[in-house]
């Protein structure tokens, strides 16, 4: 019995004692170890309950509870808690994300081999790391296309085309998809993230005319696009491929301007109970693995450079070096600095 003792990794009679320790008292073994976890609901919850969390309640001998809500309620919540944090790990899209990062919400994300792995745009900061991403590009319906006799678009410039009066859709300010368009076409027409007025002056004249809908959420977007109503809308590369899996046969192309990245980030919330476990847990969605899990389970892109995906995923995501290098980031800072205002400014001159 010794000698077995003996023979065994410190880590194998760590886990032992920790179980021995379980056995013999259940509340003092998970007192200290319980894990809160913020993230969106839905398909995400999904993964993460199924797959995601066991394997590493499983290795850290942790319970996790998840905080389900979206990016807004999280960040929310995380300025409400300040100075006494419930959550541990907080995971946002990259807007919100860069908010808490600037009001000191976020611990430094600690150095750890896969860091190594990960592409640059993930590296949003020294407190927030991308754990996946998605591209805003160009979705319209291929049958409906060819019907009319319409080219394929490859350009931001097609919202402005006189021959979709009355069949586009352009989600709204509010909606990140809608921010990303305004911000391209500024981009397009001598403008950006730091000078927005030439994104208005084209999406006042050019592009509102054309406008059927202005649909608020994905799912409205979703359905006009199956009721043929709308024929193209900015989209997702996530949301395209829900819309594709009902058979519907939407197309989704990086127009040759560049895609922008949405990013999924994560942070290790500033003050919190479990600094260790936080990062360990990022480092864990980070994996090869976890990097897989995601893009076939929720489409999301991996950050991570080493992962290896089946044709067929990879397709839907946005992945490789060449695909990765060409999406653009947004200058999230600018942007949440001057967002309300240009809500205002949308409100007053766009959608009349």
């Amino acid at each position: 019995m010794k000698h077995m003792q003996q023979s065994r990794s410190p880590v194998r009679a760590l886990a032992a004692a920790l179980g021995a320790l379980a056995l013999f008292g259940p509340a003092l073994a998970q007192a200290d170890t319980t894990l809160y976890v913020a993230n969106v609901g839905g398909s995400n919850e999904q993964l993460y309950r199924q797959k995601i969390m066991p394997a590493f309640e499983k290795a850290n001998n942790v319970k996790i509870v998840y905080v389900a809500g979206n990016s807004s309620d999280t960040l929310a919540k995380l300025q409400a808690q300040k100075g006494h944090q419930q959550i541990n790990v907080a995971v946002m899209d990259d807007g919100p994300m860069y908010q808490a990062m600037q009001f000191g919400l976020c611990a430094k994300v600690e150095d750890a081999p896969v860091m190594k792995d990960l592409y640059p745009l993930a590296k949003l900061g020294p407190t927030s790391v991308g754990v996946g991403m998605v591209a805003t590009g160009i979705g319209y319906n291929e049958e409906a296309f060819k019907k009319l006799g319409l080219p394929a678009p490859d350009s931001w410039q097609v919202l402005t085309d006189k021959r979709l009066k009355g069949k586009l859709g352009v989600p709204p300010i509010t909606n990140t998809y809608g921010l990303h368009t305004l911000v391209m076409l500024a981009r397009m027409n001598g403008g950006g993230e730091k000078n927005i007025d030439p994104g208005f002056a084209v999406m006042t004249k050019q592009v509102a005319p054309e406008v059927l809908s202005w649909a608020p959420t994905p799912g409205e977007m979703d359905g006009l696009m199956q009721s043929g109503d709308v024929i193209l809308a900015p989209y997702g590369s996530g949301r395209a491929v829900a819309l594709q899996n009902t058979g519907f046969p939407l197309k989704f192309v990086y127009p040759k301007e560049g895609g922008v990245a949405l990013q999924v980030a994560a942070c290790a919330v500033a003050e919190n109970a479990q600094p260790q476990l936080s990062q360990k847990f990022i480092q864990f969605l980070l994996s090869p693995e976890v990097q897989a899990m995601q893009a076939q389970a929720i489409g999301l892109g991996p950050v991570n450079k080493t992962v290896k995906l089946a044709p067929e995923i990879a397709a839907r995501v946005p992945y490789g070096p060449e695909q990765i290098g060409k999406l653009i980031a947004m200058d999230w800072t600018t942007v949440n600095q001057h967002r309300t205002k240009w809500t205002e400014r949308w409100n007053r001159s766009v959608e009349r």
